[in-house]
């Protein structure tokens, strides 16, 4: 496997698949990594060369990936819960934060459903 900031990223899979395993690069931004890096989209990571990989760790390094951009938004977060805003509070709840219904759905983000006596009407 090769290993791009700090990551074992897949040798079987098309470079631009695997970049997306790294934490804060997606599919748009492993297209723009690979035209700056002059590196083919459609390569394996097992076909590359030890100077093509070296041009990618180049590019990432320019982004904030894996544990810093964590880092950031947990601190963003606990910001927010800090100052006590709505999004804060939503956070701290457990509840969704973007304006989503939480009557039928946010089952996701609210776990389980716990049921509760007298509900029905």
């Amino acid at each position: 496997m090769a290993r791009i900031a700090g990551v074992d990223i897949p040798r079987e899979k098309r470079i631009v698949i695997s970049l997306t395993y790294i934490f804060g690069i997606g599919r748009s931004t492993a297209a723009r990594i690979l035209e700056n890096a002059d590196v083919s989209e459609d390569m394996r990571v097992k076909d590359l060369s030890d100077e093509e990989l070296k041009r990618i760790r180049a590019e990432v390094d320019h982004f904030k990936t894996e544990g810093d951009l964590r880092r950031e938004v947990s601190l963003n977060i606990k910001r927010l819960q800090e100052i006590g805003s709505y999004r804060g509070m939503r956070h701290r709840r457990k509840l969704p934060v973007r304006g989503q219904n939480t009557r039928n759905n946010a089952r996701t983000r609210k776990g389980p459903a716990r049921t509760v006596a007298k509900k029905k009407k």
